[in-house]
């Protein structure tokens, strides 16, 4: 039988990162996808500095732009801008950087399999067997499942879910006498359902527009993101992608393995919860599986996600749970000049929403207002 040290399935920013480490740190890794790169992800793409610094030693970040400034709005009022004076987000599409990560887990010594999707997985005293779209198999010693959160290796694991939002994106073409407007600016709207709100990423000649809100609500989350449009007078541009995706955050006790099966990114439920930003959890989460695959312990995977994930995910749910009653409070302390600096640190990278909701004061508003 095709016998590895390490396999993983999915071969996104978690499954990537899984696989480049497990093969730096020697083990005889494979990487299965069951499509082919480079191939289009329905993802904002925008990458703040826990992201850009989690893949700095291993690729040169292929940014369609680079935002510094950004504009605020409540469902398309009370606008403002702030500005910064070094850039904030790396505007990236996935084909292209998925597509780099792919090239370094090879260059670090893995084998990634394209076009072979898994169909089931089985586990067994001597190891994990993965059966594979026509019949064949593939033995693993560990086995890190990155294959999205509806994928075989979530249901092996059984991972919970205790939040699931629908996100509808497109992909737009900047009109010419637009990409000045666009260039460098990033626009959000706090939207008009609980907990939603609305994007518009710049990133060269097109622009990522999309809105995202609780599944259960689908009728008006399609209305909101055809009222977005027309606000921004993008009406009758076709799209060159039009897609949909549901989002799904972990419950806090959801499993992360179920004996040498580990679940890392999508597939473990590993997001922020108020912002639902997912690559920088599938990138650090990818590589904490890997380097665990690799030594062979599970637990160390854990551990790890619980230290250094975990509690970046518990201040989300308890932003969220104020932004869903309250978005205009969060609009008017974004607006403050203590307010925008901690979200451009966040932005940056220099902080995360953990220690933040940690402060006394932050506490004790999040409660009043949630």
């Amino acid at each position: 039988m095709d016998a590895w040290d390490v396999v993983v399935v999915g071969a996104g920013p978690a499954g990537l990162s899984a696989g480049y480490e497990a093969a730096r740190a020697g083990a005889r890794t494979l990487v299965l996808e069951r499509a082919e790169h480079p191939r289009y992800k329905t993802c904002g793409g925008g990458l703040i500095g826990t992201s850009l610094a989690a893949v700095r030693d291993r690729i040169e970040v292929p940014a369609e732009d680079e935002v510094n400034r950004m504009t605020f709005t409540m469902n398309g009022r009370h606008g403002f801008t702030r500005r910064y004076d070094r850039p904030l987000l790396a505007m990236v599409r996935r084909e292209r950087f998925d597509d780099r990560l792919r090239a370094a887990a090879v260059a670090a010594g893995a084998q990634v399999r394209q076009r072979t999707p898994v169909r089931a997985v089985e586990q067994h005293p001597d190891g994990v067997r993965l059966r594979l779209a026509g019949g064949d198999e593939v033995a693993a010693g560990v086995v890190v499942g990155a294959d999205g959160s509806s994928g075989v290796t979530a249901r092996h694991v059984g991972v919970e879910y205790e939040q699931v939002d629908l996100g509808l994106e497109l992909e737009l073409p900047t009109p010419a006498d637009q990409r000045e407007r666009w260039r460098g600016r990033v626009l959000l709207d706090w939207g008009p359902l609980p907990g939603s709100y609305a994007w518009v990423f710049p990133k060269s000649d097109r622009l990522t527009v999309g809105v995202i809100a609780s599944r259960g609500s689908g009728e008006a989350t399609r209305r909101y993101l055809t009222d977005f449009v027309e606000r921004l007078g993008l009406t009758g541009v076709e799209a060159l992608q039009d897609s949909g995706h549901l989002t799904r955050c972990r419950t806090p006790a959801s499993p992360l393995h179920r004996g040498r099966v580990l679940v890392a990114g999508d597939a473990a439920g590993l997001l922020e919860p108020w912002s639902r930003e997912g690559i920088s959890f599938a990138l650090r989460s990818g590589a904490l599986a890997g380097a665990a695959a690799a030594a062979g312990d599970p637990e160390r995977y854990v551990a790890g996600v619980d230290a250094e994930l975990a509690p970046e995910m518990r201040a989300g749910r308890r932003m969220l749970a104020a932004f869903s009653r309250h978005p205009g409070a969060f609009h008017a302390v974004v607006a403050t000049p203590p307010g925008w600096r901690l979200f451009a640190r966040f932005c940056l990278g220099e902080t995360s929403f953990a220690p933040i909701v940690d402060r006394l004061p932050v506490r004790t508003a999040l409660s009043l207002l949630s």
